[in-house]
C-alpha cells in the first residue's frame, strides 16, 4: 500500500515555542534573495514536498529523498525553505526559526496574503492533523504552531487536497485514521492498516474549513452527489469554485473530475468525454486562467508513471492533450505552481514506480531540463538549450500558459511502502 512511505528517517525533536517576529518586505523587494539567503545552488532531488508561491517566488519545503546505498530514505532538512525567484530564475535557501515543524512529506500547504500554511503530513511517528504557519515576506523566517484552534479539527491524514476562498483554508479527502462520531463525509477503511496491530487508517472525502480571522474549523453541509473518498488527488481553485480531479480510493485510480461551489457547497460531476486523461494519483492540477486547469502526471492503477499533460476548457467541459517534447520525463508527486507571468513551475517528483522496492532513475539531479517546448501562434519555439541555462528552468509555451519545468526528478526506494494511493 502507499500510506506509509517513509519510518525511522531523520526526524529531530520540536524546537521550544518562540514568538513570531514582524517585518515585511516592501513590493517587489527581493534583497533576501542575496542577503538572507545562506545557501545558493539548488534544492536536493525530492518527492511528497509542498510548493506555494508569492510574489514572483516560488517556496518549496518537505518531502524525502533517495539515500545513497543501502540507506534508508531521508525526510528533508526541516529547518530549510528553498525559494526560487522567478525573475532571476536562481535557487537560495533560507533556514527557518521558531516551532519548526518535523520532516514531513505528504503535507499540504496554500498561501494567503504572503504567509504559509501547512496542515497534516506523515513524518517518522505517523500522521499528523496540525496546522504551522510561516510568514514568508518577514525578514527572518519564524514557524508558528496554531495551537488555539476551535471546533473540530480533521483527523491525522496526508495526502489531501485544499482550496482557497474568503479568507478560509478547504481540506478536502486525504488518506489517515478513523474519524471519530461528528465528522461529517464518507470514511473507507484500508483493511490492509490494521495488519500487524496498526491503527485503522483509510480514505475520505471530509471537508473541513480552517477560518483564518476566527482561528476555527467547521465542516459545512453540501449538497449534490459528493466524490467518493480518496487520497493522492489534485485541487485546483478559481474565483468561488474548488476543482478535484482523480485519486485513488481503495484499488482504483480515478479519472473523476468534480467542482464544488465554495459558496453554496453544492458538489457538481463535471460531465466529460471518455477520450480524457486516464485515471491517476500523486498528480498535479493547476488553474491556469479563469477557463481553464493544467494536468499532469501522475500514477495508473497500473502502477505507470505518466508524462503526459492535458487542458480542461471548463466553459466547454472539455479535455485536451498538451503535446510536449518530453514524454521521457514521467513523475509523480510532483508540485505545480503558477508563476505571475503565466508560467507553470513543476519541481520534483519521482520518476518511476514507487511501490517496485527498486531504485528509482535519476532524470535530472542538481540541474533543470525542459519538459517541453512548444510555442504560442505565431512564435517560434525555442531549443532547450537555448531556452534554459545549466541551473535555470526551460520553456514551455501553449496558447493557454507559458509553462516551466524545474525537474529535480526525485529517486528512491520506498522501505515501507503501503499501497494507500
Amino acid at each position: 500500500m502507499e500510506e506509509d512511505l517513509l519510518v525511522n528517517m531523520e526526524d529531530d525533536d520540536d524546537d521550544d515555542d518562540e514568538e513570531e517576529r514582524g517585518g515585511q518586505w516592501g513590493a517587489g523587494e527581493l534583497q533576501w534573495m542575496q542577503e538572507e539567503c545562506v545557501s545558493s545552488g539548488s534544492p536536493a532531488e525530492r518527492s511528497g514536498h509542498i510548493a506555494i508561491t508569492d510574489q514572483c517566488c516560488m517556496f518549496i519545503w518537505g518531502g524525502y529523498k533517495n539515500a545513497d546505498g543501502d540507506a534508508a530514505d531521508l525526510y528533508l532538512p526541516k529547518a530549510e525553505v528553498w525559494v526560487y525567484s522567478m525573475e532571476t530564475r536562481r535557487w537560495g535557501m533560507r533556514r527557518a526559526e521558531g516551532e519548526v515543524p518535523s520532516s514531513m512529506s505528504g503535507s499540504c500547504a496554500a498561501c494567503v496574503d504572503g504567509v504559509l500554511y501547512v496542515f497534516g503530513g506523515h513524518h517518522a511517528r505517523g500522521n499528523t492533523n496540525q496546522v504551522y504557519r510561516l510568514p514568508l515576506r518577514a525578514p527572518v523566517l519564524r514557524w508558528q504552531r496554531m495551537r488555539d484552534l476551535t471546533g473540530l479539527a480533521p483527523t491525522c491524514k496526508d495526502k489531501l487536497g485544499c482550496w482557497v476562498h474568503r479568507n478560509r483554508l478547504a481540506y478536502f479527502g486525504g488518506y489517515g485514521y478513523i474519524a471519530p462520531p461528528g465528522h461529517r463525509g464518507a470514511f473507507e477503511l484500508d483493511e490492509n492498516s490494521v495488519m500487524g496491530n496498526h491503527a485503522g487508517r483509510g480514505w475520505n472525502n471530509h471537508i473541513h474549513l480552517l477560518d483564518l480571522e476566527t482561528h476555527s474549523w467547521t465542516q459545512p453541509v453540501t449538497k449534490g452527489n459528493a466524490p467518493s473518498p480518496r487520497a493522492a488527488h489534485a485541487c485546483a481553485t478559481i474565483a468561488n469554485r474548488g476543482f478535484v480531479f482523480g485519486g485513488r480510493y481503495q484499488d482504483h485510480r480515478l479519472n473523476d473530475l468534480y467542482c464544488i461551489n465554495l459558496d453554496s457547497w453544492e458538489w457538481s460531476e463535471m460531465c466529460v468525454s471518455q477520450h480524457g486523461p486516464v485515471g491517476r494519483s500523486w498528480h498535479s492540477l493547476t488553474a491556469i486562467s479563469p477557463d481553464h486547469l493544467f494536468l499532469f502526471g501522475g500514477f495508473t492503477t497500473s502502477r505507470e508513471t505518466l508524462s503526459d499533460a492535458w487542458i480542461y476548457c471548463i466553459s466547454e467541459r472539455q479535455w485536451k492533450p498538451f503535446k510536449h517534447e518530453h514524454t521521457e520525463r514521467p513523475r509523480l508527486w510532483h508540485t505545480a505552481c503558477l508563476g505571475a507571468d503565466g508560467e507553470v513551475f513543476v519541481f520534483g517528483g519521482c520518476a518511476n514506480n514507487l511501490l517496485s522496492h527498486q531504485q528509482a532513475v535519476v532524470c535530472g539531479c542538481g540541474c533543470s531540463a525542459p519538459l517541453a517546448s512548444a510555442a504560442p501562434v505565431g512564435r517560434p519555439a525555442q531549443s532547450p538549450a537555448a531556452a534554459a541555462p545549466a541551473e535555470e528552468p526551460g520553456g514551455a509555451l501553449n496558447t493557454h500558459t507559458q509553462t516551466h519545468t524545474h525537474t529535480h526528478t526525485h529517486t528512491d526506494a520506498h522501505t515501507d511502502a503501503a499501497e494507500s494511493l
